[in-house]
């Protein structure tokens, strides 16, 4: 187990100087940052789908496959209030530290 402590703190260590600058920003932001991972996921969704289906025989077929992806994710459609939410903080905290570039 000491095997892999000492991993562990050698990989801190190693991103501590990247890691730093992050705890600057905002709560707010940070909490946007996390969820790159939502994004990452999405993509993944939509290269699945695009890829089962294979070929496309005109733009409007490969647009509407991308649409059922995204749509099957939130049938409700509620997650949009949710992003909506979230998000709100984090433009406030981003115009403030980036004064003057976000409208």
């Amino acid at each position: 187990m000491g095997e892999k402590y000492a991993a562990i703190i050698r990989m801190w260590d190693s991103a501590w100087a990247e890691f730093v600058p992050f705890l600057q920003f905002d709560p707010e932001i940070r909490r946007i940052a996390y969820s790159t991972n939502a994004i990452e996921s999405l993509n993944a969704h939509i290269r699945r789908a695009v890829r089962a289906r294979g070929h496309f025989p005109y733009e409007q077929a490969a647009l509407k496959c991308v649409y059922l992806a995204v749509r099957a994710l939130d049938p409700s459609g509620k997650g949009r209030a949710r992003w909506v939410m979230r998000w709100k903080p984090a433009l406030k905290a981003f115009s403030l530290a980036f004064e003057g570039r976000i409208k």
